[in-house]
């Protein structure tokens, strides 16, 4: 796990965060998983790249996924960073270990493997047709909520999909109700975390020439829609810890979630960018592990 590690903190403060509570096998998957989205990412976001370009490494980099050819994989990746797609040092240094990372595939059972092929192929051939949308300079711009909520179901909502099926698939003895309600809530969960971090990410991202939000949709209806998909991920969570599912489970999800409604708070009374205190991530930590401990409804504190 050790490489896996440094390459998640290397590319995602939060989740190097809350990955670690998960227990063994899922966290090497969702490690796997989360690493494959984000090689996904750094060709969506390639702003040193052509549209096109962006495409085509999509669409081969879910192939190559797919076939799991790691001599093809590794010359390919030699192609992708000549010249690389982004500026940033710890995504760079991701993409030049796809193959490591996708050799990785290999220590997971078959189910579990399948599952994450599955879904880190479905978001690159998604973000294809995301990019597909753009003009040739790769500008994006979103026009309806519609279009927002099927971009965040791409990058994101897809990611809920995963973790349900995962944590299913390893904790078989979850109580069929709870899986019902992950199931019902899964989408959401993701939704929400992606929202969030459209909402902080906005000018950054406006810069880059991506703007998720719409002109024609209010700022409040936005955020009003990521608070109730955070209520939905709260209802997700209650389902983990009714559900008999592991501690490590409800840890995860439990402080994803607290960090972005903390975030959201933030933004609402700050603007785009505003960010929560390191003080405020110890207090979440805290009182997360203090409700696991004393068996206390999480339910309350998601909200």
């Amino acid at each position: 796990m050790a490489d896996l590690d440094d390459l998640l903190l290397k590319t995602s403060r939060t989740f190097a965060l809350a990955i670690p509570y998960l227990p063994e096998p899922t966290r090497r998957e969702v490690s796997v998983a989360y690493l494959l989205f984000r090689i996904a990412d750094t060709f969506e976001d390639g702003t040193r790249w052509t549209r096109s370009k962006r495409i085509e490494a999509l669409k081969r980099f879910a192939h190559l996924l797919k076939q799991a050819d790691l001599p093809v994989l590794k010359e390919q990746t030699r192609q992708w960073l000549n010249p690389p797609p982004v500026e940033h040092a710890g995504y760079l240094e991701l993409l030049e270990q796809t193959a490591d990372v996708v050799g990785e595939l290999s220590t997971m059972s078959a189910g579990a493997r399948a599952i994450v092929v599955r879904h880190a192929a479905r978001t690159a051939e998604g973000m294809a047709q995301v990019v597909a949308r753009a003009d040739e300079r790769g500008n994006l711009k979103l026009t309806s909520l519609q279009d927002l909520k099927d971009y965040c179901y791409v990058v994101a909502g897809i990611v809920g999909e995963l973790l349900t099926e995962l944590f299913l698939h390893d904790t078989p003895k979850m109580k069929a109700e709870s899986a019902r309600l992950l199931q019902k809530n899964t989408v959401a969960f993701g939704e929400a975390l992606q929202l969030v971090n459209i909402l902080k990410d906005a000018g950054d991202d406006a810069k880059d020439g991506r703007v998720y939000l719409p002109d024609s949709v209010p700022r409040s209806e936005v955020l009003a829609l990521a608070r109730r998909d955070l209520d939905q991920a709260a209802e997700y969570i209650a389902a983990l810890q009714h559900g008999g599912a592991p501690r490590g489970y409800q840890a995860f999800t439990g402080v994803s979630v607290m960090l972005a409604r903390g975030a959201l708070t933030a933004i609402e009374e700050r603007g785009a960018g505003a960010k929560v205190p390191r003080s405020f991530v110890t207090d979440v930590v805290a009182r997360l592990e203090g409700a696991l401990d004393s068996g206390a409804e999480l339910h309350a504190l998601m909200r």
